[in-house]
């Protein structure tokens, strides 16, 4: 039996779904931090659970001739990246794989992922960032499996007006003594800063508080736009709540515009604070032309896309089909998406607000018999709800684009049991240097 503090020597047989390496040990499943698959190194046991241990590399014997040096000063104390410590032909590897085994060994398919899609660039690529403030008033992002704030101002991914707008925050909570957020007392004003930046450079700032006002908003004001030339406004983000939530549900422009216009496909986006819009643009761009590549339109069909967000999927798949639809439970994301179809000259597109089970058990109900489905779902994929109305508006496809290949093939399997089979499968690679993968799956009626 494995005991903490012992040191293995073990070869690492692959990675988990978190990107740890995994080794086996008389028997027992070790999971191991800072490895690469192909080597054989001395592990320390960090912890012993009943079914597996948790280790990290302690020495490397043979090492993979993808090991690289970590290129960030943060990487094992940060919970962003999980790959920084192999080249990203191993971490595309690490990806494909993942996805081929979630759907062959949770949804039963038989099938070949057709490929990985890489990213033209794997840093500076997320144009969404979200900065967690602690009671200290460190700005910067969660530690591994922790609340812990590790203080970061400069992060690979986040593209330059991230980086900016969090130095700006971060001084101006010391300049002004701010109160921030404690969760254990739930004290405190600042939680979060968001920063979201378009193709352009043009950015637009939110930061979210226990509280409808801020001390010294003026000066916040001040700093964010001096620091960030392209910011179209700053907003204010109202949450009371306890919990990890991050948005809440009340916005106040301090300045400027509360959107952001971007181009995506292109179409003109323009995007509200809480709209979800994906991180990486030019990956997003690929996804989407996937999508609908899989939906296989031609000009006739009947397209209901579910978790629409600001209307992008909705958007793409309406210049191939004859009518689409979308449904979101974010009002302002609908507001967003109903006004980007008017800007992008969409005729054919309608969206309707409501949460998704209960939208498309109502499309249901009506006797909508859409000829494809598409969904976009959060990373708890979909209710039993949903997957039991998609079955009874029996679309001919159901183009599936997930973000976590473990509920995609929960999911998968499910929607077999109605009938439905996959046909074709590919990943994208939406989330260079960490442990995340995209995947987009069309599923026919048998």
């Amino acid at each position: 039996m494995l005991q903490k503090n012992q040191t293995v020597t073990a070869a690492i047989e692959g990675y988990s779904s978190e990107g740890l390496g995994i080794a086996r040990v008389e028997g027992q499943v070790v999971f191991v931090h800072d490895a690469v698959a192909g080597e054989v190194c001395d592990i320390l046991i960090l912890k012993v659970l009943k079914n597996a241990a948790f280790g990290k590399v302690a020495a490397v014997h043979q090492p993979s001739p993808h090991r690289v040096t970590p290129d960030c000063p943060h990487y094992r104390r940060c919970g962003g990246c999980a790959f920084r410590h192999m080249d990203y032909e191993e971490e595309l590897s690490a990806k494909y794989q993942r996805v081929q085994d979630a759907l062959t060994r949770l949804g039963g398919w038989q099938g070949r992922v057709e490929e990985i899609l890489p990213a033209p660039a794997v840093a500076g690529y997320r144009n969404k960032s979200l900065h967690p403030v602690d009671g200290q008033g460190n700005v910067g992002f969660f530690r591994a499996r922790s609340h812990q704030v590790e203080p970061i101002d400069h992060c690979l991914l986040q593209q330059p007006t991230a980086n900016a707008a969090a130095r700006a925050l971060a001084d101006w909570i010391k300049a002004y003594h701010i109160p921030c957020y404690r969760e254990d007392s739930h004290t405190g004003l600042v939680r979060h800063l968001f920063t979201r930046t378009n193709a352009k450079g043009e950015c637009l700032v939110c930061v979210i508080a226990n509280g409808h006002t801020l001390p010294h908003e003026r000066e916040l004001v001040d700093a964010l736009r001096s620091a960030l030339p392209g910011c179209v406004g700053v907003v204010l983000g109202v949450n009371r709540r306890r919990g990890n939530a991050v948005l809440g549900d009340t916005f106040r422009p301090l300045w400027g515009s509360d959107t952001l216009t971007d181009t995506l496909c292109g179409m003109a986006f323009t995007l509200s604070v809480p709209s979800f819009y994906q991180v990486n643009r030019a990956q997003a761009e690929r996804l989407y032309e996937k999508a609908a590549e899989y939906a296989d339109l031609h000009g006739t069909e009947t397209v209901l896309d579910l978790y629409c967000g600001a209307g992008t999927i909705t958007s793409v798949m309406a210049k191939g089909c004859a009518r689409a639809i979308g449904a979101e439970i974010v009002p302002q994301a609908v507001a967003n998406a109903r006004a980007n179809a008017r800007r992008n000259g969409l005729a054919n597109v309608e969206f309707l607000l409501g949460d998704a089970s209960d939208m498309a058990a109502k499309c249901a109900r009506e006797g909508l018999r859409p000829d494809v489905i598409s969904v976009d779902p959060p990373r708890k994929g979909l209710t039993a709800e949903v997957i039991d109305a998609i079955a009874a508006m029996a679309p001919a496809r159901v183009v599936y684009v997930s973000c976590d290949p473990a509920t995609l093939g929960r999911d998968v399997k499910l929607l077999a049991a109605h009938g439905y089979e996959v046909q074709r499968a590919a990943a994208v690679d939406m989330f260079p240097r960490t442990s995340h993968v995209e995947t987009v799956v069309r599923l026919s009626r048998q």
